[in-house]
């Protein structure tokens, strides 16, 4: 594999680049550098938010593009310039939050790009623990949806939590995208590790794989020149897109049928999954 040339690198954060801890390895960040003494485009595909992203990802750790909020909005690092985003429009804001909220769900509603750090919030009746805490740890970037008026704004995406029920995700996901042409409802697993499925609604072309796809015919870098490693369900979009695609030992067994297998994110698998092409 060692002459595969490569011409860009697509890595999530979250339990593949960063370890359990959020910390980055020498073994990946000196890859990174290698990366770039070969000229290869250095990309972060997240589910992160801009801001969050850059929590963990300061100057010194060499990324040339934040592919962000799932493919949400693109960030060059060089310039420090967003140069794109896509958000829903004002009315299938209204009408998807009507609908979540007839079902009593508990869900966040983030912002439009570049602002989606902040968000609005709705509580169903049934206390969820998995809500609180994530409710816990934005509340100072939260406020509540207001029930007498609607929203005047466009916003990033839909973040709904429930149980741990696949039938009930999938047939949601289902109803949702056939009541509201243009969008897309994907599945991640909660970050908190606590069992619940996170059900996010983004307009339907925001994808990591577009994400990285717009850097790519921005730059003219062919398909089949690229890479792409992951760990979950969110980056099934990423992994299609990339010619060579990894998922981590971490990652879910359904998806490891689909795609090349790398070591976990302890073991340093961004690493040694580069390592193969260079």
């Amino acid at each position: 594999m060692n002459n595969t040339i490569l011409k860009l690198v697509a890595t999530d954060l979250d339990g593949t680049f960063l370890k359990n801890d959020k910390s980055i390895s020498k073994e990946n960040l000196d890859a990174l550098h290698l990366l770039g003494e070969k000229g290869i485009l250095r990309v972060i595909a997240t589910g992160r938010n801009l801001r969050k992203t850059l929590e963990v990802i300061d100057e010194s750790i060499p990324f040339d593009y934040i592919v962000f909020s799932s493919g949400a909005g693109v960030y060059e690092r060089k310039n420090n310039n967003l140069i794109f985003h896509q958000n829903l429009n004002q009315h299938l804001v209204q009408q998807i939050t009507d609908f979540l909220i007839a079902l009593d769900l508990n869900f966040h509603l983030f912002k439009p790009v570049p602002e989606n750090h902040s968000c609005w919030y709705h509580r169903g009746s049934l206390t969820c623990p998995e809500f609180e805490s994530y409710f816990d740890f934005h509340k100072y970037h939260s406020e509540p949806l207001s029930l007498d008026k609607k929203l005047d704004s466009e916003a990033c995406q839909f973040l709904v939590v429930f149980p741990n029920n696949l039938e009930r995700f999938l047939n949601l996901k289902q109803e949702i995208e056939q009541l509201f042409p243009g969008v897309k409802v994907v599945r991640t697993s909660s970050p908190l590790e606590t069992g619940y499925i996170w059900m996010e609604i983004f307009h339907e072309s925001v994808s990591k794989g577009n994400g990285v796809k717009f850097v790519c015919d921005s730059l003219q870098i062919e398909h089949e020149y690229t890479m792409g490693i992951g760990n979950d369900f969110n980056d099934l979009d990423l992994l299609e897109f990339t010619n060579y695609s990894y998922i981590v030992e971490n990652g879910p067994p359904e998806m490891k049928e689909m795609f090349l297998l790398a070591a976990s994110n302890e073991e340093n698998a961004f690493a040694l999954a580069v390592q193969k092409y260079l």
